[in-house]
């Protein structure tokens, strides 16, 4: 029971000895408190204010419960000093109504002011809470026993450190319930279980859990709902069941599937517990994979690198196979009322299921392979310009089917000079032409040659090798002009022009190139030095503008030489800075000219021709009447009528009028006619 608290906060009007005689009167306030949810009826009576007094005073009461929230608890009897409770509190929203109780003089002075407190007393109305009515959660079936699932977490609102607020968790319920997995919870609500789960008994376990408080006079309680899905584990192992497809592999053939292996596995199908994975033993050379087919879960086995019948007609395999993910195994032994049962994990089921894995023998077939050259790259010398018949190399090739007895012969696949040859039973090359460094197929003094070894299998079977001949090289080439022709400028002093040779031999048998002038050159041209790739020709005042040649002798660094004839042009530099291209300027202009005035004559006399021609036609047929006479027309035939072929009359001239001249144009004219008449076939 909890008591009212008294202050006393103001006497107003008082003197000393006044207030020394109130303090020997006596104050009597009844010790108040409210049960909280008291159920009425209201109003009731909480409890009277008395005061002592010789004179008549009144009561008034402020504060939480009557004019503060919560309102319209509390009132008190002016006259009396009785307080009543006209409705029920909650301890959960208000554990103390602070009040202020004052007594007043008829005339309204102040006669005492004092503070109240008021106190609520708890009862147990709230039950625990939890703060979430389901719960939802998902673990693997090969989850151990004891390890932590959830927590659940409740509130009691009721005064703390009271029973009414203790609480504690219990499982109410759990279904299915079979016998060997069991649920259990803690004092701070964590969830756990013990035994083994067994997701072919369960899929989903519907647990629920309560908490109950503890209160002297009724106890209250909650719940809520905790669904656990559990996943199905590998607890049973992939068994080979059977195989598919074929166990022969043409040699030399890859990318293709050979064997399809069938698996049966009691896991929950499309679960990493139920994928196969598949794996291969045996396979030193890496010919093989096997991929697990995700919709039947089977192997396929396929060959990813060509295999060689040489190397072995068969390959024997050993494939396994197990889950994606590890196998566990769970029996319940002994249970036990406290604590966890004890189970056994040791997974020794896997003993009596069938052994995961298969031994395969895959047989290679024979097939007709290319010949081998023992060295595929050979390298070889050869000296440029070498003798025909001069031997370079020989190739050797072997056939590695020896089972099939075929035979080949060599022959060359690629000279693009045509140096060599090969004896097609020897491989011994040799040569039919003498070999040219400076050929352009002759790339950095090597020049290659791709020789083939055939065989006379079915279908035939080509093996390649490449030759490489290195060629030493020759002073067979003499130094040459880059140009045959240079321009020069008229000037009172001497002018200066680059000339520059080359050798297509190699070191030492090019340059530096010695340069000497021949012939009448004193007087007239001189060069600046004589040895290098470049030299400056001189020209001296004394020459004159126009067209000359310079002898010259150009040797190389082994006194290989040639003579030239080198084109000089002299001309006026300040005309133009270049002789031959001016030159070239003006034939172009001048060609052009003539062009265009040869263009326009032949329209000219083209357009008279045609006109005249047109002229004497219309004169010819320009007649008169007079002229005609009472001549009608002979007709020689019908128009389209080619088979018939008619020949001219003869022309009769009347004697009279007759005009000797006209006898001397008589032939020409019949002949025209003629011609305008007489068929085609008869003019030919």
């Amino acid at each position: 029971m909890l008591y009212v608290y008294l202050l006393v906060f103001s006497v107003s009007g008082v003197t000393c000895s006044e207030l020394l005689s109130r303090q020997r009167r006596t104050w009597i306030i009844d010790t108040f408190s409210i049960e909280e949810g008291h159920p009425g009826p209201f109003p009731y009576v909480l409890g009277k204010i008395n005061i002592e007094r010789r004179y008549r005073v009144y009561f008034e009461l402020y504060g939480e419960g009557v004019d503060e929230e919560p309102k319209g608890v509390l009132s008190i009897d002016r006259a009396t000093g009785t307080v009543s409770v006209h409705k029920a509190v909650d301890y959960e929203e208000m554990k103390v109504l602070k009040l202020r109780f004052e007594a007043k003089r008829t005339d309204l002075s102040l006669d005492t002011k004092l503070g109240v407190e008021i106190s609520i007393l708890d009862i147990n109305d709230n039950p625990p809470s939890f703060q979430r009515d389901l719960y939802e959660i998902s673990i693997g079936e090969e989850r151990a026993q004891g390890s932590y699932l959830l927590s659940v977490l409740a509130h009691d609102r009721d005064k703390a450190g009271t029973p009414n607020s203790t609480f504690h968790y219990e499982i109410k319920s759990m279904s299915p319930n079979p016998p060997d997995a069991e649920f259990f919870i803690n004092d701070l609500g964590v969830i756990s279980f013990k035994g083994c789960l067994d997701y072919e008994v369960g899929e989903t376990y519907t647990v629920v859990v309560e908490a109950k408080d503890h209160g002297e006079v009724v106890s209250l309680s909650s719940s809520t709902t905790i669904l656990i899905h559990v996943q199905d584990g590998n607890n049973h192992l992939p068994s080979i069941s059977g195989q598919t497809g074929t166990d022969k592999v043409r040699e030399g053939e890859a990318g293709f599937s050979l064997v399809r292996l069938h698996v049966t596995d009691g896991d929950s199908p499309n679960t990493a517990a139920w994928r196969a994975k598949y794996f291969i033993h045996g396979d030193e050379g890496g010919h093989f994979k096997i991929e697990t087919d995700p919709e039947t879960n089977d192997g396929i086995l396929t060959v990813v690198k060509p295999l060689d019948f040489e190397e072995g007609a068969e390959r024997e395999l050993s494939i396994s196979v197990e889950n994606e993910v590890p196998y566990f195994s769970c029996k319940v032994k002994e249970k036990t009322s406290s604590g966890l049962w004890t189970v056994d994990t040791s997974g020794g089921e896997a003993d009596s299921v069938q052994p995961q894995f298969v031994n395969l023998i895959i047989q290679v077939e024979d097939t007709n392979d290319p010949p081998v050259f023992k060295v595929t790259v050979k390298e070889a010398k050869l000296e440029e310009n070498a003798p025909i018949g001069t031997w370079v190399e020989t190739v050797t090739a072997v056939d590695p089917d020896t089972a099939l007895n075929t035979s080949f012969v060599y022959m060359i696949g690629d000279d693009p000079d045509g140096w060599v040859t090969v004896d097609p039973e020897t491989g011994r090359i040799t040569t039919v032409k003498p070999p040219d460094r400076e050929s352009p197929n002759v790339v950095n003094g090597v020049y290659t040659v791709i020789v083939h070894a055939v065989d006379n299998g079915e279908p035939p079977m080509t093996g390649t090798a490449t030759m490489l001949i290195h060629v030493k090289d020759q002073n067979d080439n003499v130094p040459q002009l880059t140009v045959d022709h240079v321009d020069m400028c008229v000037s009172e002093g001497a002018s200066t022009t680059s000339i520059t040779a080359f050798d297509p031999d190699d070191e030492p048998f090019t340059g530096p190139f010695r340069f000497e002038l021949l012939g009448e050159a004193k007087g007239k041209w001189r060069l600046n030095t004589s040895y290098g790739y470049t030299v400056d020709l001189m020209k001296e005042p004394s020459v004159y503008a126009g067209p000359h040649t310079v002898e010259l002798k150009i040797s190389d660094m082994q006194s290989q030489f040639a003579f030239y004839n080198l084109s000089v042009t002299v001309c006026d530099c300040s005309v133009t800075p270049n002789c031959r291209s001016d030159r070239a300027i003006v034939t172009k202009m001048g060609f052009g000219a003539m062009g265009i005035v040869f263009a326009t004559l032949f329209i000219l006399l083209f357009y008279g021709l045609i006109l005249t021609l047109v002229f004497q036609k219309l004169s010819s047929l320009q007649a008169t009447d007079e002229e005609l006479g009472d001549y009608q027309p002979h007709l020689y035939a019908d128009e389209g009528d080619s088979d018939t072929v008619s020949e001219l009359e003869h022309i009769s001239i009347p004697d009279e009028n007759l005009n000797p001249s006209a006898l001397q144009d008589l032939g020409p004219k019949f002949n025209q006619l003629a011609l305008v008449c007489k068929p085609q076939q008869i003019q030919n």
